[in-house]
């Protein structure tokens, strides 16, 4: 495989900002200057449009338009927001899997396929997501008028990759399916290239760089790819004149088939929330899957048709992840039974829930991870 030209990770991870890691990033002399101004230099720069963090900005990657790669016109208007996006999120295509055709032909031919996946089977408007990446490493504008506004650097092109999150997040899709298998190195290095482009235009903190799994119950990026993103946060946090991320818990992913102390909590807390009926036996199994497609309709939970998935028909109904947690884990003191035999699941065999324990959310993934 002949990698595209990239950004080099590995320069990056040998810590720190290296002179080699700051050269890829287009962070020179002239970078490394600006990295720490002296007062005057600040006042100076201060009505620059994001300040000190648009100073650090990675240098935009070759990125080929909706007119090179051949889009259709959109259907509807581009909604263009008078804000930046919040989160930077990473996403994978599973279809068409994990092909060896690295080249940029193959490439445009996989952005055509999203698009008309996009508009005439979802019946949206236009391609969900605002960038493509191919397992080649070449990048590529999804959504119209998406390049133009991030190098503009003050407003956000909505998309349609999140449900219930468009107008906060700009996504990234990477061509391949990656639950149990890595990405390419090009395609890695185009992924921190890009995240370092769009996080230095928007002026975003490395901690908001996420996966399609914070915000929905979905498999997406991938098992892989998605425990990959501490490290991209890590290999990007210098060069953007950030101190290193803490390393903090999320919600996990229950899927049917799994099996453990998680489940059982889960069985425990749904239980607390009306589906007594529930066995708490650690198998997520029907009856679970079935409660946990009941209590998110319930709850109006947006129904996300993940755009990542573009061919394939997977159904992730009654999946247990970011937006259906938070519905069931309850914050202040233990005092449900159900919940007290949740906390214990979580603690170990023979371990008692403390009487009086306060919860919150990062308690709460704390004892799920």
């Amino acid at each position: 495989m002949a990698a595209h030209p990239g950004f080099d990770r590995r320069a990056l991870l040998r810590g720190g900002l290296t002179a080699t890691a700051a050269g890829a990033l287009g962070l020179g002399a002239a970078g490394l200057a600006n990295a720490a101004p002296t007062p005057a230099a600040a006042a100076a720069a201060a009505p620059a449009a994001l300040g000190t963090a648009r100073s650090l900005a990675a240098p935009e990657p070759r990125i080929y338009s909706t007119a090179e790669w051949g889009a259709r016109s959109p259907q509807t208007d581009i909604v263009i927001l008078d804000h930046v996006p919040t989160y930077i999120v990473v996403h994978h295509t599973v279809e068409p899997g994990n092909t060896e055709d690295y080249s940029l032909e193959h490439a445009m031919e996989i952005c055509r396929a999203i698009q008309d996946f996009h508009m005439d089977e979802r019946g949206w408007g236009d391609t969900g997501q605002q960038f493509t990446i191919s397992r080649g490493g070449y990048h590529l504008e999804g959504r119209h008028e998406s390049l133009d506004v991030v190098r503009g650097g003050t407003r956000h092109v909505q998309g349609a990759n999140v449900g219930g999150h468009n107008s906060e997040v700009i996504g990234i899709e990477n061509e391949g399916l990656y639950t149990d298998v890595d990405v390419p190195d090009a395609l890695w290095d185009s992924l921190v290239a890009m995240v370092a482009w769009i996080a230095g235009q928007y002026g975003r903190p490395v901690e908001n760089i996420m996966g399609h799994r914070d915000f929905n119950s979905t498999e997406c990026p991938g098992d892989v790819l998605y425990g990959r993103l501490p490290e991209l946060r890590e290999a990007l946090a210098a060069p953007l004149g950030e101190p290193a991320p803490a390393r903090t818990a999320s919600w996990p992913l229950l899927r049917p088939g799994d099996s453990g102390p998680a489940v059982r909590a889960a069985q425990h807390l749904l239980r607390a929330h009306g589906f007594t009926g529930l066995p708490a036996d650690g198998l997520f199994g029907p009856s679970t899957r079935a409660a946990v497609a009941r209590l998110a309709e319930q709850s109006g939970v947006e129904r996300h048709a993940c755009s990542a998935e573009f061919h394939k028909r997977a159904d992730e109904t009654g999946y247990l992840g970011a937006d259906v947690w938070p519905l069931i884990t309850p914050r202040g003191r233990v005092a449900d039974v159900e919940v007290a035999k949740a906390v214990e699941a979580l603690l170990g065999r023979g371990k008692r829930a403390p009487a009086g324990r306060e919860l919150d959310a990062a308690e709460w993934k704390r004892l799920l991870s």
